[in-house]
């Protein structure tokens, strides 16, 4: 996908190359949610499954959303784990509980029964809402596209939901490392293909979510998990950049870092100027405002959205955004200001 000058030059491209720009630009994980009214109006009329699989609607909620924050880049609504129905799961979400798979897998020999996803087009629903949504984009402003990292992925997919401390999946892998690397080498092939389909209809940079990494150990996670997220990041052309993010543990962030990915997306639980340190200034550094902070009234905000700024002392290669999603009770006013609040007090 060739790009455009206007996207090429854009403040979310430029800071993603680590080159000038004349503020920092911010987007703001989940800024397409259940807080936002225009999000509301289109959620009401239909499930969050339907939701996602509507290109038109999907497209709404990303248009919109990025353009009553006025942030820097609009990112694809969708989902992390539709891609695990094609390789076999049975995913639903319930109400009130969120997503869950009736079929996970119990224990390291039904590892067979994933398959890669073989056609990338029964995912065609996301690559047609990105056509509609880069359609309707102003043309200064980049689409992200995102997916699951493996580990987050194959979590899922064994405890079959949220888990409080991943004792199914840490079994699977402690004992079986044989059907351990055969599941992630499988979820690398399907979310390679998926990543790449995205790219093709049209987002200008990726994001993965490794939301589930934090419950490991530096050693456990440079054995079980670094070498597939490093696979599937070598598997991005190197042009597109990639947000390599990771929430939950800051000792991982050395392991992280040497995964690759041209943008290093960190958590709140870390100081951002000691992550500057680790990733160094030939990259470039997302977040990284606990997003409890959009409670505070609106002159803590501005201390507290200052400080992020300030630790990162002027390098260029910096994304504002929160260390981790909008919670779905906030007001969006207060996500607005803090939107203005690093365009103005970053401003060249």
């Amino acid at each position: 996908m060739t790009m455009t000058p206007e996207l090429y030059n854009s403040r979310f491209m430029k800071a993603a190359r680590c080159e000038e720009t004349d503020c920092t630009p911010v987007w703001i994980m989940r800024q397409a949610g259940r807080y936002l009214p225009e999000y509301m109006a289109v959620r009401s009329k239909t499930t969050f499954i339907d939701l996602c699989k509507t290109p038109e609607l999907a497209a709404e909620v990303t248009l919109t959303a990025r353009e009553v924050l006025g942030v820097d880049a609009a990112i694809l609504f969708a989902d992390l784990l539709p891609i695990l129905q094609p390789m076999g799961f049975d995913l639903e979400y319930v109400k009130g509980e969120g997503p869950v798979i009736h079929n996970p897998l119990m224990e390291a020999k039904e590892i067979d029964r994933v398959k890669p996803v073989e056609s990338i087009e029964v995912l065609d629903y996301v690559f047609q809402a990105i056509k509609l949504i880069r359609q309707d984009l102003p043309a200064d402003i980049p689409l992200l596209g995102f997916a699951g990292a493996p580990f987050t992925l194959a979590s899922y997919a064994i405890e079959g939901g949220g888990s409080k401390n991943y004792i199914r999946t840490k079994t699977i892998m402690y004992n079986d490392e044989a059907a351990w690397k055969a599941l992630m080498e499988r979820l690398v092939e399907s979310l390679s293909k998926y990543l790449n389909a995205q790219i093709n209809a049209g987002v200008q940079a990726v994001q993965i979510f490794d939301s589930w990494a934090g419950c490991l150990s530096p050693s456990d996670y440079l054995r079980y998990v670094q070498p597939y997220t490093k696979q599937l990041i070598d598997s991005i052309p190197s042009e597109t950049p990639l947000i390599n993010f990771l929430t939950g543990n800051p000792a991982l962030m050395p392991a992280q870092v040497e995964a690759g990915g041209q943008v290093v997306g960190i958590d709140w639980r870390v100081d951002l100027a000691e992550a500057r340190n680790i990733i160094g200034t030939d990259r470039a550094i997302q977040g990284n405002l606990d997003p409890i902070s959009l409670y505070a009234n609106l002159d803590v905000l501005a201390a507290r959205t200052k400080e992020v700024l300030a630790a990162n002392a002027g390098h260029p290669g910096h994304i504002f955004n929160l260390g981790h999603g909008v919670q779905p009770d906030m007001n969006p006013d207060n996500v607005k200001a803090l939107v203005k609040m690093v365009h103005e007090f970053s401003a060249k």
